[in-house]
């Protein structure tokens, strides 16, 4: 999105429910705020090519989540991982912002907290826009699914989950086939994933993902207008269920993009302009 004039971005840390969470915030001063919320296994990191324009018109807040980028990793027998516990961390950041109501763009599990910020603090959101939200149960990917196994699952997935098979996860299951990925960047987020307690912690998230009642059950709670946008070959969460998910909303609308679980990354110009529309009120 070179015709985007890069924007200042500042970094913050803000304890949110006993956690230090890292913030990047670009945009100050406009007048709407919007909260970037990122998938499993990333960080702030994977709206790169879209901070810049999007903070040309709101003031951008990303935070990483806890156990995630360069927030805080607490063992799992301090810290209950999960959505409900995100939601909160990510509450208290818009509060140590000041922010007061705000829009949220949220990916993959990012977007289930969307959901369930929008379902049970409807004071803090006034739009969402949700890419490929963890919503209706679905088999664990195939690359993962091994993590999952009785006594080794763990082992495999704290220790022998490298750098090549983290490039070929995304390469292979995130986005559609074909499209040049960005090394340099899933080499920053592989970076940020090595390290015991970052293992521990994700390996956490992925089991709590597993069950995605309680999202399911809050989606018809979402009083806000919200955006539902998809990939057409998504690969992690089928695009049928982005059908389903708009039927099950009271106010949303649909948008498809040639892309697969990542249409950010892959499309971020295109995405970029019908968020905009959307949180606008043009759509």
């Amino acid at each position: 999105m070179s015709s985007d004039p890069p924007a200042t971005r500042q970094i913050r840390d803000v304890t949110a429910r006993g956690v230090r969470m890292r913030v990047v915030e670009a945009g100050e001063g406009r007048p709407r705020a919007l909260v970037l919320l990122h998938g499993f296994l990333a960080s702030h990191l994977e709206f790169d090519a879209i901070i810049d324009a999007l903070a040309y018109d709101f003031h951008v807040i990303a935070p990483d989540l806890p156990g995630f980028g360069d927030s805080e990793k607490p063992s799992p027998s301090r810290y209950a991982y999960g959505i409900d516990a995100f939601a909160e961390a990510v509450a208290d950041v818009i509060a140590a912002y000041g922010l007061g109501r705000v829009d949220i763009l949220g990916h993959g599990i990012g977007g289930a907290i969307g959901i369930t910020l929008g379902a049970l603090h409807a004071e803090l959101v006034t739009r969402l826009a949700l890419i490929s939200p963890l919503t209706y149960a679905h088999p664990p990917n195939r690359r993962l699914r091994p993590s999952l196994w009785p006594v080794v699952g763990s082992a495999l997935f704290k220790q022998l989950f490298g750098r090549r098979s983290f490039r070929s996860f995304f390469r292979d299951e995130v986005y559609q086939p074909g499209f040049r990925m960005d090394v340099p960047l899933l080499d920053q987020m592989y970076d940020q994933f090595n390290a015991p307690s970052a293992r521990e912690s994700a390996y956490a998230v992925m089991r709590a993902m597993l069950d995605t009642r309680t999202v399911v059950a809050r989606i018809t709670r979402v009083r806000q207008p919200t955006l539902v946008m998809w990939g057409r070959d998504d690969r992690i969460y089928p695009a049928a269920f982005a059908l389903k998910l708009c039927r099950e909303l009271p106010d949303a609308r649909l948008e498809l993009f040639d892309a697969g679980h990542a249409p950010h990354m892959e499309r971020p110009r295109e995405l970029v302009t019908v968020t905009r529309e959307f949180l606008e009120g043009q759509r």
